[in-house]
């Protein structure tokens, strides 16, 4: 099944120019044929090309399906961009395709990258969803100062994932099922202890996710990952 993205699929019957040059010029699909689009927030439509352009395709609306998928817990993960973006960029990707539900880039003392490029980033969002045969976007939060973030949270369930020598338990035995979810994963020089006594002090428990040092892109997934194999059990 090849999905296509409109947000607006439910007001407007039309593919933007992205969408419409796939359609119509990679794919080259032809009047009647059906395809899928997704609107970003669960709505998987079914329609029909009405009238396939490289810059406009329009399309009829045969059935929809709300909420497709919709699962009974949410992950958030709030991530220190990499220096290098494109690790930044490629764990967006795969955390996408696993099934985050929220990315916050976080700005912490020891980070590295100071800004994202949020278009940029909201495409490989759409990219990877597509891809992947999700309706559900991931939501990107503007880059938010680590303070700024304690003050924010609101997922019952909290965990950060430091390299400090600390108790700790396995992330995978710490979640429990069908609950909302808050992960942090800090820059490649970690989390001060400054930060990570401020986390503790707002209700977070220090997890490991197992005994190899990851990468700040690797840890994001396999945390994603963790709570997805915790739910499915």
């Amino acid at each position: 099944m090849t999905l296509f993205y409109a947000p607006d699929i439910a007001q407007t019957p039309f593919l933007n120019e992205e969408e419409s040059l796939h359609c119509a010029k990679v794919l080259r699909l032809k009047a009647g044929d059906v395809a899928h689009v997704i609107d970003g927030v669960g709505g998987l439509y079914q329609v029909e090309i009405v009238a396939p352009h490289a810059k406009h395709t329009e399309v009829r609306i045969l059935s929809v399906q709300h909420d497709f998928e919709k699962r009974p817990f949410r992950i958030h993960l709030a991530v220190a961009p990499t220096k290098n973006s494109d690790r930044f960029e490629w764990f967006v990707e795969k955390a996408t395709e696993i099934g985050v539900d929220t990315i916050t880039p976080l700005l912490c003392r020891y980070s590295e990258r100071k800004l994202i490029k949020p278009e940029r980033i909201e495409k490989i969002l759409i990219s990877a969803s597509k891809q992947s045969l999700k309706a559900f976007v991931p939501k990107l939060n503007p880059m938010t100062p680590y303070t700024e973030f304690m003050n924010s949270v609101t997922e019952p369930h909290r965990f950060i994932a430091h390299c400090y020598e600390a108790e700790k338990t396995h992330l995978l035995h710490s979640c429990i099922p069908h609950s909302d979810v808050v992960v942090l994963v800090g820059p490649e020089g970690d989390f001060s202890l400054d930060e990570v006594r401020l986390a503790l002090d707002n209700e977070f428990k220090a997890v490991t996710l197992g005994s190899s040092r990851l990468r700040t892109e690797t840890a994001g997934v396999v945390a994603c990952h963790l709570v997805t194999v915790v739910n499915s059990l």
